[in-house]
């Protein structure tokens, strides 16, 4: 990333140094390589101590992030992927299924970027179409049915915009799930891995207990698309990120979310295992929050929370 420049010339100055030393045997630069790799811990503590909403986007969509599928793979067991929407397709943005965490039985439901080109084209990128809508549905159906909690992670820019989409009722898709996150009589609990973006968000992301990763987002639309409705300029959406308050810190603030997840310094993408242990830990917590509450409980729960989005200001 652009603001890690510095850091990275010094990184790269350290591992040509061992390089070095790794070809000729009479060369020593332990207390030099020492020496580079202090200055570099101590600039990322600085560098992220302070990020701006700019960085925090740019931290937030940064590609070697653990995605769903990772924190799938590591915090659950026995998954069973379940597919389509039994109307039109199967969506690859949206993976979700049956599974167990902490040997709890729950269904998990998640927006999947992918790690490389070929991936990400196949998972559209993380931006759902309406059958991913519909297949969430389906999937929540089936765990109200069985009185399983259902646990989403949040990962996508947005819905997408494309004219199929549109013409196979995006919006109305991305209501239509929004009720069901309210109708629900189970636990449901929500978690910002990466980006929160508008209503694709939203549609998962109306639940009982929401939280979001320290260098996460959420909000409305990106800084670039708020940027370009504003001051018809994408290039101002630094202005537009300050302007959005979409950083956890703020969110917290305002009452949008209910917790904090920390972050390895340097970011998820820097220790990935740490990452996933620290939501893994938050998921544990958010699900003793809601046991043994009953259905009409934890509904009266989740929209009393929804009706009192506002009541918080930034100013309070």
């Amino acid at each position: 990333m652009d603001f890690e420049k510095p850091l990275a010339e010094i990184e790269g100055k350290a591992e040509e140094l061992r390089a070095l030393a790794r070809a000729s045997d009479e060369m020593d630069v332990t207390d030099e390589a020492a020496a580079l790799d202090a200055k570099a811990s101590a600039m990322l503590v600085d560098l992220y101590k302070s990020l701006t909403p700019w960085r925090k986007c740019q931290v937030a969509r940064h590609p070697e992030r653990p995605h769903c599928h990772d924190y799938i793979d590591a915090l659950f067991t026995d998954y069973t992927p379940l597919a389509g929407d039994r109307n039109f397709a199967d969506d690859h943005a949206v993976m979700g299924g049956l599974a167990r965490f902490n040997d709890q039985p729950v269904m998990v439901i998640g927006h999947e970027k992918g790690n490389d080109t070929k991936s990400r084209i196949e998972h559209n990128f993380g931006m759902a179409r309406p059958e991913g809508y519909r297949k969430a549905i389906r999937l929540m159906d089936i765990a109200h049915r069985f009185g399983l909690p259902v646990i989403t992670l949040v990962d996508t820019p947005g819905a997408y915009p494309g004219k199929g989409a549109e013409e196979r009722g995006q919006s109305e898709a991305i209501a239509r799930a929004t009720e069901k996150c309210l109708q629900i009589g189970v636990p449901l609990v929500s978690v910002i891995i990466g980006e929160g973006g508008s209503g694709g968000a939203v549609a998962f992301a109306t639940a009982n207990r929401v939280a979001m990763l320290e260098h996460s987002v959420y909000s409305v639309i990106s800084p670039e698309g708020c940027a370009s409705i504003l001051w018809k300029d994408a290039e101002k959406m630094r202005e537009a990120a300050e302007a959005l308050r979409l950083t956890a810190e703020d969110l917290k603030q305002l009452g949008v979310i209910d917790r904090i997840i920390p972050e390895p310094t340097g970011g998820a993408h820097r220790n990935s295992g740490e990452a996933i242990a620290a939501v893994g830990r938050a998921l544990e917590g958010m699900l003793k929050d809601l046991k043994g509450k009953d259905a009409a409980a934890l509904i009266k729960d989740r929209r009393s929370k929804f009706i009192d989005l506002g009541a918080k200001g930034l100013a309070a």
